[in-house]
């Protein structure tokens, strides 16, 4: 059993090691070929005059773009930089470690060609008309780190004006994922989706939309106390009603015991508790923790710190823990969700990712873990099943079928044949990459 100065040690060294080697490897990616190049007379094939063959086509069929270029694989990670994992407002240029980090986890996890692109903008209006120019490049469009409220109505014009699929990973994705864990969660507990108590810390466009991905998959909403600063949401709280309409709408929905006060007030008695909210270690209490019923569920999802640490969560009496970090058991992050979504997605060319396909991801996530077997420090599957990201693209790629979204049928073993040769084939490359020395071995301390 480690100590608390060693848990600590351990949480602080991805941090010491991200300072080291991203200035050691400049960037963590980069375009690669995937055409031959057996001598220079290929490139009359690649460029001119032989380019001009497939371009004539796509122009009199547009659809053929995703035949005969990498659009049908290829989407944006847009961001403003303006709320950016848990430090905030840092600016497109500080954004831009994340967005590459996001187009990584992309491919290697889902076969996806991703390009980060952080745009000098505040404004709604211009974010969305400059997302719109870029639809004719790539598949799709990955929404990241805008402050809210406007992340709300930028991604519902998208949605509404796009032909290709627009999400908010920090919208949808982030409450995929988050369903998943707490299925299996209240699973051990002996606890149902229905009837479960849930106190929500953080009302921002995350736990927002985990309110609204929870109630559709039967959390039943007077169940649910959300917080944000300024205390729960109730229907009091009129001063939300022109400014924060998602929020003046959980207002109405939730809470149906009109409990107001604080994180405390909310937790009390809560058979679970999902926090994203300002990074701690201190945002959570643990004798807020200590109120919360038997058996209690603490979802500290907070990067780059959880809103309290594992152990002092348990120790206050948390039976389950889970955070948003890849270094403690029950990590409940987005990345066990958008490879997986898009590959399917994609694969089906889906018009859009509606909430049910998301919904569905979320059941396959948890059936994948059930199927290795649930303990208290695994409710989730980890990166590194190898499961995952194809179970969860055959998901989505059915349900984006069943809703009449979907341009491609294709059956259940077609898609699972496809995802997984595609994200085979994306971490095959790397491997190479890294045995032949072209990728070169991290140094040491």
């Amino acid at each position: 059993m480690l100590t608390r100065e060693e848990l600590l040690a351990k949480a602080e060294k991805p941090s010491k090691d991200a300072m080291r080697l991203h200035p050691f490897y400049k960037g963590k990616i980069e375009i690669v070929s995937k055409c031959v190049i057996r001598d220079f007379d290929d490139f009359a094939i690649w460029y001119s005059p032989g380019v001009a063959a497939p371009c004539r086509a796509i122009a009199d069929d547009r659809e053929l773009v995703y035949e005969y270029t990498n659009k049908w694989n290829t989407i944006a990670v847009v961001s403003d930089g303006t709320r950016v994992l848990g430090l905030g407002d840092i600016g497109p240029e500080a954004a831009m470690p994340v967005m590459e980090g996001k187009a990584l986890l992309f491919k290697y996890l889902g076969g996806v060609d991703a390009v980060p692109i952080c745009l000098d903008t505040k404004d709604a209006d211009e974010l969305i008309a400059t997302v719109k120019l870029l639809q004719p490049s790539f598949g799709g469009i990955n929404l990241e780190d805008l402050s809210q409220p406007k992340c709300f109505r930028i991604l519902d014009t998208l949605r509404k004006e796009m032909e290709i699929p627009v999400w908010h990973d920090d919208q949808q994705g982030t409450a995929a994922v988050t369903l998943a864990g707490l299925i299996n969660a209240l699973e051990l507990v002996g606890k149902s989706l229905s009837e479960a108590k849930i106190a929500m810390v953080g009302a921002g466009a995350s736990n927002i939309c985990i309110a609204r991905v929870l109630i559709a998959a039967g959390v039943t909403p007077g169940n649910i106390i959300m917080c944000d600063s300024k205390g729960t949401l109730h229907p009091g709280r009129s001063d939300l009603k022109d400014r924060y309409q998602e929020k003046w709408e959980m207002c109405q929905k939730t809470n149906k015991n009109d409990v107001q006060g604080g994180s405390a007030e909310a937790m009390k008695g809560a058979d679970a508790l999902i926090a994203l909210s300002t990074p701690g270690p201190d945002t959570i209490k643990g004798e807020w923790v200590a109120g919360m019923a038997k058996d209690a569920i603490v979802f500290a999802c907070a990067n780059p710190v959880p809103e309290i640490w594992p152990w002092d969560a348990k120790e206050a009496g948390a039976r389950l823990v889970a955070t948003g970090r890849s270094d403690f058991p029950n990590q409940v992050n987005n990345s066990l969700g958008f490879p997986g979504i898009f590959r399917g997605t994609l694969d089906v060319r889906a018009k859009t990712i509606t909430d049910e396909m998301c919904i569905a991801a979320a059941y396959e996530l948890a059936k994948t873990a059930q199927d290795r077997g649930l303990h208290d420090e695994y409710i989730i599957p980890t990166m590194d099943d190898r499961e995952v990201f194809p179970r969860e693209a055959v998901a989505v790629g059915l349900k984006a079928i069943e809703q009449g979204v979907a341009r491609l049928e294709l059956s259940r073993d077609q898609l699972y044949q496809r995802a997984s040769q595609i994200i085979g084939r994306a971490k095959g490359e790397i491997q190479l990459l890294m045995d032949e020395g072209i990728i070169p071995p991290a140094p040491e301390e």
